[in-house]
């Protein structure tokens, strides 16, 4: 509903009723951190024009004051990454096109206000930036500093200097992006993982929230895979659509684990019945025909012998001479014919 990692994109988040919110942070060339998912800014800002030369630049490697001159939404209008542009009205529209790059301090601001929780990743700069060594305590100066946000509020994802992040600030949520050991994330004091879907089970999640980890698996925008994380117990996720999960009171289907794991157990159970039966009703025919293969039907002029080949039963009709001498039905005579059985 609005264009990535912008102060429009956070407010709708807030409208659509979520209880936190996601971002990624960049220090800028003289320490301010900003709002910025890739290493550089030509997706979603409008360098081309502003700075044609310098496209392929780090966007760390920008001071704020020439990251605050670009366009950080009208991408978003042209290209329709989510195909949801049509249905936002003219006003928003037009907010959207105007959105300019958002700094850490605005979006904690605005958590701060609206009482939400914060999670975000934090881009180390790149080598010759002032800020390459301080990065994460300048970082953590914007949030017990500069913003009126309780650490409490913070979800602290990056791994980087934990143990000195929990000496400055021992108020920040410790929150873990790998799945590791309990006992290593005990000693690091962590309360929350954050996982992609795919690496989870509800069996790990129930371990985890049995020693107080709780867990969080990112990007789940489907109700169809929200109602799978939903029923293995999971705490919370992240989304690129919270206005389509917000509507949804229960999963999609309702049952428990272990009843979905009986399903799946009976239709094995019946799916290996019905090829075992498959199977016998083969072998029961098989077992007819080839005990019917050495008989023979009498005819007014012959007989019809049944033989096998490698290919099918072929029946081949022998002629009986005059004095009722059988001839082989193998002999290569020109009066041997043979008829396919179907």
């Amino acid at each position: 509903l609005a264009p990535e990692n912008t102060l429009m994109s956070f407010e709708k988040a807030v409208e659509a009723g979520s209880e936190g919110l996601e971002t990624d942070v960049t220090v800028s060339f003289d320490g301010v951190p900003f709002l910025m998912h890739d290493r550089t800014l030509r997706r979603t800002t409008n360098i081309r024009e502003i700075f044609p030369n310098r496209t392929d630049t780090p966007a760390a490697m920008f001071t704020w004051a020439e990251l605050e001159n670009l366009n950080a939404g009208a991408w978003f209008l042209s290209h329709d990454p989510f195909g949801t542009v049509g249905s936002l009205g003219t006003e928003d529209q037009l907010q959207a096109g105007n959105q300019s790059v958002c700094s850490l301090q605005t979006f904690l601001q605005l958590a701060a206000q609206t009482n939400k929780l914060v999670i975000f990743d934090l881009y180390r700069p790149p080598r010759g930036h002032p800020y390459r060594d301080t990065w994460i305590q300048r970082t953590l100066e914007v949030i017990r500093n500069e913003s009126s946000i309780h650490s409490f509020q913070v979800l602290w994802l990056p791994s980087d200097l934990r143990t000195l992040v929990q000496e400055m600030d021992p108020e920040l949520q410790q929150t873990s992006g790998s799945r590791l050991p309990l006992e290593e994330l005990q000693s690091n004091h962590i309360v929350k993982l954050n996982l992609h879907y795919s690496v989870m089970s509800t069996e790990l999640i129930s371990e985890y929230a049995a020693v107080n980890i709780t867990t969080n698996l990112y990007v789940i925008s489907q109700p169809w895979l929200y109602s799978l994380a939903w029923c293995a117990g999971v705490q919370s996720v992240t989304t690129n659509a919270p206005q389509r999960l917000r509507t949804m009171n229960t999963p999609l289907f309702l049952m428990t684990p272990d009843e979905y794991n009986l399903m799946w157990i009976l239709t094995d159970v019946v799916s290996f019945m019905l090829i075992l039966v498959i199977f016998i009703f083969h072998w029961w025919r098989e077992r007819g025909l080839a005990f019917s293969s050495g008989s023979k039907t009498s005819l007014d002029n012959g007989t019809y012998s049944k033989f096998r080949t490698e290919m099918s039963d072929v029946w081949s009709v022998s002629s009986v001479n005059s004095q009722g001498e059988l001839h082989s039905a193998l002999t290569a005579t020109p009066n041997l014919a043979t008829v396919t059985e179907h």
